[in-house]
């Protein structure tokens, strides 16, 4: 039956949908210009009114995502990295694939110190993005902190990467595994960019290979370089002399070089302990104990 009272609630429909659209619209609206407004005072790095306009935006569904995941970089950016995370991977729970909260989680989990997490979100994105040399190399620098040196390798090898910090990442890599290949690793990366502290792992390469005339030419470079980054000079001092006691126990400037570095402060009571293990004399070694007990001392 069609009549008034039904007319009334047809018409009474009508305008409850228009204005439930109209109000709709109006809050979307009104979260955009929340939305921008925040973008606005991000980029001016004023993070508190950034962070209150982006938590009002995140109330409607168009701006929600973006604003959780900008809430996290201003966590980011002031430090707060647990807070930071938590908006990153509220992010991901609702878009797993996105690619650019899986790269602020992997990196903000590093920060954490999270690093099994930081590999899972490398190894999605890289899935993903199999094309991203940046990311592989992050996620091969994840692997090696987990001391997963073989996997790391692999993964930088996949990408094939020339440039300096690659090729260190290699290096240490191949380095941890004892590797010889380390060792052109590390020289094709002083090439590009040199380094005392990395040549000064280069020289524990060599060393390490038994190169012991290189990696004395690589340890005394060290020691001469003025660079402010250079290794302490103790640690070198001590490298020297446990370099030439190897090489040569006869050499007097070898337990000179390691008396030097231990009365200079060098204290690491293990490293001295491994020369007793040396093929070299009781007088030697006699020494050594006593510089033993003089590190002990100090």
């Amino acid at each position: 039956m069609k009549g008034p009272f039904s007319l009334f609630l047809r018409t009474a429909a009508f305008c409850l949908l228009a204005l439930c659209v109209f109000s709709c619209a109006t809050k979307a609206a009104e979260a955009e210009e929340y939305y921008a407004l925040g973008m606005a005072y991000f980029d001016l790095e004023k993070y508190a009114e950034a962070e209150k306009w982006f938590a009002r935006a995140r109330n409607a569904n168009r701006t929600r995502t973006a604003s959780e995941y900008n809430l996290g970089r201003i966590a980011f950016e002031t430090g707060r990295y647990g807070e930071a995370a938590a908006h990153f991977e509220k992010v991901l729970k609702k878009d797993p694939d996105n690619v650019t909260a899986l790269k602020a989680a992997a990196y903000t989990c590093i920060k954490l110190d999270r690093k099994e997490d930081a590999g899972e979100y490398y190894e999605k994105l890289l899935s993903l993005v199999p094309e991203s040399a940046d990311d592989g190399y992050n996620y091969a620098l994840v692997l090696l902190a987990l001391e997963k040196a073989e996997e790391a390798e692999a993964v930088l090898l996949k990408y094939n990467s020339e440039s300096a910090g690659s090729l260190l990442l290699l290096a240490r890599a191949r380095k941890a595994q004892g590797r010889v290949e380390a060792v052109d690793d590390y020289r094709a990366s002083l090439e590009k960019a040199d380094d005392p502290a990395v040549r000064f792992e280069y020289a524990e390469v060599l060393e390490q290979q038994e190169l012991f005339a290189r990696a004395l030419e690589e340890y005394r470079a060290v020691s001469a370089s003025s660079a402010a980054n250079k290794p302490d000079a103790k640690l070198v001092a001590f490298s020297i002399g446990r370099v030439l006691l190897k090489a040569d126990p006869s050499e007097a400037a070898a337990m000179t070089s390691i008396s030097e570095a231990v009365n200079a402060g060098f204290a690491d009571r293990e490293a001295l302990e491994d020369l007793l293990t040396l093929n070299i004399s009781e007088a030697q070694k006699e020494e050594i104990r006593r510089l033993i007990n003089l590190a002990a001392d100090d």
